[in-house]
């Protein structure tokens, strides 16, 4: 079969690979229709991901057919059409139990490798470095799934792909964002970042009562994505500083709550503390470019509440905890609870509260992965979200 195949930092490839086959009996082989590029797949891209390996296959945003089952897996059969979670979780663990299914305690077999750089492993994740269990990832033409009978999502619906693919990850880990900062009533919810996690995260945050949201940003057509279909007000931080401006929006009060949708890579203007992780990260004395959760510490409210949605890799510096505590902050983060969250936005598509497509801005054969992987990271061409067609 034809994947996208990592091969070091800034080189992907589209190679011939061997298919998949079934290797347990709760596995299932997905035949691939498509595939979502996420933000994620950038920190592979860009090397700041430790443990990845020449020709591991990338992706985790896929949906497609059902094509092969194992005999432990009742709930599908050849011809079911299913989107497939991001997460590997084994659904009978502690903490799958407790519905905390991105912690599964079975699913990574690589589990001791990911407690040596963070105390305990979390699940297993498709495409997404041996650390987190060296599964193949579903930019490709088939896909084998563990725990088939845990994850994916049954589509029974003639929905397009393009509704549905997003329940795979982004739609879920904006919503998972958004509830993270238990939203009350009214309250002004601040965005850092407008890709495709926040613009879902924004449409979330009106879901659970935001009385106003504010999205930051500088990429043009994101910020208008997220003022036109996100209705959020928008802070350009290459035109003003967020800080004052949002003093200034909130009366010197500060936004209830944050929500940081960047992550590891995240870019500023003028700002002492960027520069100084721009330049450890490009010689490898950093993996973490962290002002987003800085300035976000410092411009919530007292008592207020982040969420980071936005993923971090390594041992980010510099983060003021002094004024976290002090302000009495509180703090959410994780991968995804997919299976938590899959069901109930599948509902809400299916009723018109949200078309989740309205993110996508380039479809392309499998063929392109690699040429879309740095529109995508360079956000040219107004590059906001790629599906990939195997």
């Amino acid at each position: 079969m034809k994947a996208l195949c990592w091969h070091g930092t800034g080189d992907v490839r589209v190679d011939t690979v061997p298919d998949p086959k079934i290797q347990e009996p709760r596995d299932a082989i997905v035949k691939i229709t498509s595939s979502g590029i996420c933000g994620s797949d950038l920190h592979l891209f860009d090397g700041f991901m430790p443990t990845m390996e020449k020709g591991d296959i990338l992706g985790h945003e896929p949906m497609g057919i059902v094509e092969e089952v194992g005999k432990g897996v009742t709930n599908l059969k050849k011809g079911d059409r299913v989107v497939v979670p991001f997460t590997i979780s084994c659904g009978s663990c502690f903490f799958c139990k407790k519905t905390l299914f991105s912690c599964c305690d079975t699913s990574n077999p690589n589990a001791a490798l990911a407690a040596k750089a963070m105390g305990h492993s979390p699940a297993g994740l498709f495409g997404f470095s041996h650390m987190l269990g060296g599964f193949p990832g579903g930019q490709a033409e088939y896909l084998r799934v563990p725990f088939a009978d845990v994850g994916p999502l049954k589509i029974e619906s003639d929905l397009p792909d393009d509704k549905v693919l997003f329940l795979s990850d982004i739609f879920p880990t904006g919503y998972m964002a958004a509830e993270n900062c238990g939203i009350e009533p009214g309250d002004t919810v601040a965005v850092w970042g407008c890709g495709p996690v926040a613009q879902f995260a924004i449409q979330s945050a009106w879901m659970l009562g935001a009385g106003r949201v504010v999205a930051i940003d500088m990429v043009p057509e994101r910020l208008e994505l997220a003022r036109t279909k996100g209705k959020a007000e928008t802070i350009n931080f290459d035109k003003e500083g967020v800080y004052d401006k949002l003093q200034e929006m909130t009366k010197g009060r500060g936004p209830d709550r944050c929500i940081d949708a960047v992550g590891c890579e995240a870019h500023a203007t003028g700002s002492v503390d960027a520069v100084m992780d721009k330049v450890k990260t490009a010689v490898m004395l950093g993996t973490d470019r962290a002002h987003v959760l800085r300035e976000a510490i410092m411009c919530c409210r007292k008592g207020g509440t982040i969420s980071v949605p936005g993923a971090y890799v390594g041992f980010p510096d510099k983060i003021p905890f002094g004024a976290f505590m002090n302000k009495g902050l509180t703090m959410k983060t994780g991968q995804t609870h997919m299976q938590r969250y899959m069901k109930p936005l599948l509902q809400k598509i299916e009723s018109g509260a949200i078309d989740p497509s309205f993110v996508i801005t380039h479809t392309v054969p499998l063929e392109k992965a690699p040429e879309m992987y740095k529109t995508f990271r360079d956000k040219k061409d107004k590059c906001i979200k790629v599906v990939l067609k195997p």
